[in-house]
């Protein structure tokens, strides 16, 4: 059995930090990403270069966001007005869309090198979600989640993906904003009381808070319990095998 309230039928999940090992991927592409930008003001201005922090930045302003977001989120802190640019613009380009399409493209060359790892609880979770008949879902800001997913070879555990994609198309307000988890549950043909969000992120938890869903899990891996609990999360857990083992 899963440990999950008796009104759940359905289960929406983050990707990046829940189901896979690439959230360390996406920090590190940030980190790299951010300290050659401001490396750069700091050669021309002749102020102190001041890095990205790890895990402070990236869990503040830019973990569970839409990559946009997570730029103009940062930035934003450091004081950094850029033009927002277009979606073409190259990765070379000083433009908010500009150093997002610099962060994607170091993301992708990252897992062409590494490969993508699920987590082996979070598949055995899934996977007796699906033989107990929950419905499924993955709901991330990436556009690379069917990629991802199928690199990991876990794509077929989930009936609904609601990604980064799919928020441009149907125009939906990332993380913090709960409209891809409500846009998750829709598909699933779930109210929100009766869906619960599993999430590593502290704007994703966020985001199932201020969506009245069922449960939020938070999943932490990296030590902020605490914060994820102060932000919404019902339950923190190491890994989702620990609502396996519950019951058993």
């Amino acid at each position: 059995m899963l440990d999950l309230p008796e009104a759940i039928t359905a289960c929406l999940f983050d990707l990046d930090g829940v189901l896979t090992q690439t959230a360390k991927v996406h920090a590190e592409a940030w980190k790299q990403m951010f300290d050659e930008h401001l490396r750069c003001r700091a050669d021309r201005s002749g102020e102190p270069f001041r890095e990205f922090r790890l895990p402070e930045d990236y869990e503040q302003y830019v973990d569970g966001k839409p990559r946009r977001d997570g730029v103009m989120s940062f930035l934003r802190s450091r004081g950094i007005e850029l033009a927002l640019g277009a979606p073409e613009d190259p990765p070379d380009a000083e433009t908010i869309y500009g150093l997002g399409t610099r962060k994607n493209d170091l993301v992708l060359e990252l897992i062409g090198k590494e490969g993508v790892e699920p987590y082996a609880g979070s598949v055995r979770f899934a996977q007796r979600a699906l033989e107990q008949g929950l419905r499924r879902a993955v709901v991330s800001s990436s556009t690379n989640c069917q990629d991802v997913l199928i690199a990991a070879g876990i794509e077929h555990l989930f009936e609904v993906r609601i990604d980064g994609l799919a928020a441009e198309r149907e125009h939906l307000a990332g993380k913090p904003a709960p409209d891809t988890f409500l846009a998750g549950a829709r598909a699933l043909h779930a109210e929100p009381a009766h869906a619960a969000v599993f999430e590593d992120a502290l704007a994703g938890v966020e985001a199932g808070r201020s969506g009245h869903f069922g449960w939020v899990v938070g999943v932490d891996r990296t030590g902020h319990a605490e914060a994820l609990r102060e932000h919404g999360a019902d339950v923190v857990v190491q890994d989702l095998d620990e609502l396996l083992e519950r019951k058993t």
